[in-house]
C-alpha cells in the first residue's frame, strides 16, 4: 500500500470492496483525501491512517462498487426539465401510470401541461398497451397532456392540441405524421416515420421553466442519478440543446461547485445544411479538454451532419441514408481531426456505419486517426466487418439498452434470430474493440443504470422478452466493467476513475444489494445507500443518511411531479414520512394498521395479483377503503 502523508478525511471500513483493479481485486477499506483514494486494503492497513478529523464509516459488510459512468446521457437537456415531467419510468402497470397521471393534472396550474416524455415503454405494463386518446381527455379535460413513448410516437390529449394550435389545416412534417379522422382534423397521435422531428417540435411548444427553477430541476435530476449509483456520464448533446445558450445552467452548477455528476459533454449540431459552420465556430471558440474533473469538453457528436441520422425506429423500416451523406460527413470529420477533437456518431444500422467508416477511411488517409478516441453510438446492426474497420482506425463503440425497450418491436419486423446480437456486446469485446455502456436516456431509455446492467446480464427486454441466447449474454463483473473503467476510454480518462484504485478519483457507490449475488431478477430494482463522488456523500439513505455533505431544496415549482413521485418507478410514494407529514399528505382522516397513511405503498407493492388494493384488503389492511 502507497505510505499516506496527511491523514484521510474520509475512511470507509468494515466492507467487500469491489475494487476492479487485477492488481488487488478485493479490498476491506478505502481513505480518502482531496478528492482521490489514497488509500485501499484491510481494515488492519487503513484504519489506522485515521486522523482526530477523519470521518468513518463502517459499511456492516456492504458491498462497495466503482461509481457507475453512463456513455450516452442527456443530462444537461433532461435537467433543464426534469421538474417538469412526470416519469413513467419502471412503473409496472398502466392503471398505475394512469393513476398518477390523474393525480398530477388535479394540481398542475393553467396553463403548464403535464408531460410524460419517454423513459418507458407499452410492454413494461401489465396491460402491455399505451392509453389511449379518449382515456387521456378522461382524465384531463382540460390541462394539456403529451406523451412520449420512446421516439416512435407522441399522444396529445385534446387540450394539448388546442395549446400546440394544431388543426386541419396544419401542414404535414417531413419524415412524420399528424394522424388525422375522417373530416382531416387531427386526433392527437403523432407518428415519426421515422424522423422524430415531429415530436421534438411539438415538445418544445410547452412552457419553459425560469432560469432559477432549472438550476433547481437540473440538481435534482443529478441527486435522482445519485440515488442510482451513477457519479459520472458524457453528455451526447442533443436536439434543441444549442451551444452555448442552453449549457448556461449546467456551467453555473459547475461553477458553484454544485455537480453532483461527473459530466464530460458533446457538442450537436443543430441545423440541416450548416453543421460545417457550427463545428468551425465551435473548434475556433471552444477547446477540446477545457474545464475540470468535473465538467469538461468532450468533442462532437452524437449528432454530425443530419444527412447520417438513421433514426432508431424499429417499428418503421430502416431508412436509407442520402446520397450527400459522405460528402457531409467528410467536410465534418476533417474539421474535426484536423483539430483534433474526437467524435461520436449516432448510428443504428451497419448500412449507415459502413458509409460512415469509407468516409473516416478517406479522411484518415490524410490524417491519421489513432489516438482520437472516436466513436460510434449505439450500432444495434453492426457487422463483424464493421467492428474490424473501427478497430483498425482505433476507434470505438458506444451501446445503450435501446433494445431493452424496443426488442419486442426489432423481433415483430426483423425475427428472433436477428435481434440475437443486437448489438453483438460480447463478440466486440471478444474482438478486442473498445466498447461500454450507457443509457441513451432521457426520451428513448430510462436512466436507470441497473436495467441496462440487467439487460446485459439477462438478455431480457423490460417486458421480459429473452432475446439473446446465454452465449450472448456477459458475466457480472465484465457488465460493470462496461459501466466504469471501459467507459473512462470513451472521456479520454483512462486511469483516472472507475476503479477502487490508490490515486484515482475516490467514486464509490454502496448498492442495497450485493451485485454478485442477487438473483438476476432483482438486478434493475437496484437503488444506492450511499454515493460518494470525489470523496463527498452526495447520496446517503437509511443508515447511511446521516453523512450526507449535499442537500438539494425542494424540487420547484411546488406542483412539481418530482415532489410527489421522485423518479424511476415512482419511488416517492413509498418514501417514509412522519405521521403529521403523511396524514397532512393523505388526508384521507385515518390510517391503515398496516402501512399508516402511506396507502400509496400498498397500492403500488410488487405483488402477484391485479387487483392490489383487495388483495391488501384481504390481508386486512385498509389502504383499500382509502
Amino acid at each position: 500500500m502507497t505510505p499516506v502523508t496527511q491523514a484521510p478525511e474520509l475512511i470507509l471500513h468494515g466492507g467487500r470492496i469491489t475494487t476492479l483493479d487485477r492488481a488487488q481485486p478485493e479490498a476491506e477499506a478505502v481513505a480518502m483525501a482531496d478528492g482521490r483514494f489514497v488509500a485501499v486494503g484491510r481494515d488492519a492497513d487503513v484504519m489506522p491512517l485515521a486522523g482526530p478529523r477523519t470521518r468513518v464509516i463502517d459499511l456492516k459488510g456492504q458491498r462497495v462498487l466503482p461509481g457507475l459512468i453512463d456513455n450516452h446521457l442527456h443530462i444537461i437537456r433532461g435537467g433543464l426539465n426534469y421538474n417538469l415531467e412526470l416519469r413513467w419510468d419502471g412503473v409496472r402497470s398502466l392503471a398505475d401510470a394512469m393513476a398518477m397521471l390523474k393525480q398530477q393534472v388535479a394540481i398542475t396550474p393553467a396553463p403548464q401541461w403535464v408531460r410524460v416524455v419517454g423513459g418507458f415503454t407499452e410492454h413494461q405494463f401489465a396491460e402491455k398497451r399505451l392509453p389511449t386518446i379518449e382515456e387521456l381527455n378522461a382524465v384531463a379535460p382540460d390541462t394539456p397532456v403529451f406523451l412520449l413513448h420512446l421516439y416512435d410516437r407522441a399522444i396529445l390529449n385534446g387540450a394539448a392540441l388546442r395549446a400546440v394550435g394544431y388543426t386541419k389545416d396544419t401542414a404535414e412534417p417531413p419524415g412524420g405524421q399528424i394522424v388525422r379522422d375522417g373530416a382531416g382534423n387531427p386526433t392527437g397521435l403523432l407518428l415519426a416515420k421515422p424522423n422524430a422531428a415531429i415530436l421534438y417540435a411539438t415538445l418544445a411548444k410547452g412552457p419553459k421553466l425560469p432560469v432559477e427553477y432549472q438550476l433547481n430541476s437540473t440538481r435534482h435530476f443529478m441527486r435522482e442519478l445519485n440515488r442510482l449509483g451513477v457519479t459520472g456520464a458524457i453528455d451526447a448533446g442533443g436536439g434543441f440543446q444549442n451551444y452555448p445558450e442552453d449549457y448556461a445552467v449546467i456551467e453555473q452548477l459547475a461553477a458553484d461547485n454544485q455537480l453532483t455528476i461527473r459530466l464530460a459533454y458533446n457538442l450537436f449540431t443543430q441545423k440541416p445544411k450548416q453543421e460545417k459552420d457550427d463545428f468551425l465556430n465551435w473548434t475556433r471558440t471552444s477547446k477540446y479538454k477545457q474545464g475540470d474533473d468535473y465538467f469538461r469538453h468532450n468533442g462532437a457528436g452524437e449528432m454530425l451532419v443530419f444527412s447520417a441520422a438513421d433514426f432508431e425506429d424499429f417499428r418503421q423500416p430502416r431508412p436509407d441514408m442520402s446520397p450527400q451523406m459522405e460528402g457531409d460527413l467528410e467536410e465534418v470529420v476533417r474539421i474535426l481531426a484536423e483539430n483534433r477533437w474526437p467524435w461520436r456518431m449516432h448510428a443504428t444500422y451497419d448500412e449507415t456505419i459502413s458509409r460512415a467508416l469509407d468516409v473516416f477511411e478517406k479522411v484518415n488517409r490524410d490524417i491519421p486517426l489513432q489516438g482520437l478516441n472516436w466513436f460510434f453510438d449505439h450500432a444495434e446492426t453492426i457487422s463483424e466487418r464493421s467492428i474490424d474497420r473501427i478497430a483498425a482506425l482505433g476507434g470505438g463503440v458506444a451501446v445503450q439498452h435501446r433494445m431493452a425497450y424496443q426488442g419486442e418491436y426489432f423481433v415483430e419486423r426483423y425475427g428472433a434470430a436477428a435481434a440475437q446480437a443486437t448489438p453483438p456486446v460480447k463478440r466486440m469485446l471478444e474482438k478486442g474493440l473498445r466498447t461500454s455502456a450507457g443509457t441513451d436516456a432521457t426520451r428513448v431509455a430510462s436512466y436507470n443504470p441497473w436495467v441496462s446492467l440487467s439487460w446485459l446480464v439477462t438478455g431480457k427486454t423490460v417486458g421480459g422478452l429473452s432475446m439473446y441466447p446465454r452465449s450472448n449474454c456477459l458475466d457480472r463483473d465484465t457488465a460493470l466493467r462496461m459501466w466504469t473503467e471501459h467507459v473512462t476510454w470513451f472521456s479520454n480518462e483512462e486511469g483516472k476513475k472507475g476503479q477502487i484504485k490508490t490515486g484515482q478519483l475516490a467514486d464509490l457507490i454502496v448498492p442495497d444489494r450485493d451485485f454478485f449475488a442477487c438473483p438476476e431478477a432483482d438486478i434493475a430494482d437496484t437503488t444506492s445507500l450511499l454515493t460518494i463522488v470525489g470523496g463527498r456523500v452526495v447520496y446517503g439513505s437509511g443508515g447511511f443518511s446521516q453523512y450526507e455533505d449535499v442537500t438539494v431544496p425542494p424540487a420547484m415549482p411546488e406542483w412539481s411531479p418530482v415532489r410527489a413521485y421522485g423518479g424511476y418507478g415512482a419511488w416517492a410514494q413509498q418514501r417514509q414520512a412522519s405521521p403529521v407529514a403523511e396524514r397532512v399528505a393523505c388526508g384521507c382522516g385515518h390510517a391503515c394498521g398496516v402501512h399508516g397513511h402511506e396507502h400509496a405503498t400498498a397500492w403500488s407493492s410488487r405483488l402477484p395479483v391485479s387487483d392490489l388494493k383487495s388483495f391488501w384488503g384481504a390481508l386486512g389492511c385498509a389502504c383499500w377503503a382509502v
